[in-house]
């Protein structure tokens, strides 16, 4: 028995760190669709509100909400990708051990 395969668990983790560190650097791409229409639809309020000499406010704190929201989630799946990594290398070595103890010597 070898090393359990978590390449492709690996690979998962190091998409979503990309995804959070995009996501705090301020891009859009990461967002899903409906967070990126909420982000759009806080642009062009706020931008129609300053353009008629208002305090766009509220949707600032719109964009602020939804990207701590959008933080929230890519950790919670960086969160989950590892857990599930964990269970794969502890399945491994359970196995491991299972074989070496069944052995004769």
């Amino acid at each position: 028995m070898g090393k359990p395969d978590t390449r492709s668990i690996d690979r998962e983790i190091s998409k979503t760190n990309r995804k959070l560190e995009a996501v705090r650097r301020g891009e859009m791409w990461p967002l899903n669709s409906a967070e990126r229409r909420a982000v759009l639809g806080a642009l062009a309020g706020g931008s129609y509100r300053v353009l008629r000499g208002k305090s766009a406010t509220r949707q600032e704190n719109r964009l602020d909400n939804l990207s701590t929201s959008v933080e929230t989630r890519l950790t919670a799946e960086l969160t989950a990708l590892h857990m599930e990594r964990q269970r794969i290398v502890r399945e491994a070595a359970a196995a491991k051990a299972a074989k070496k103890s069944s052995g004769w010597w």
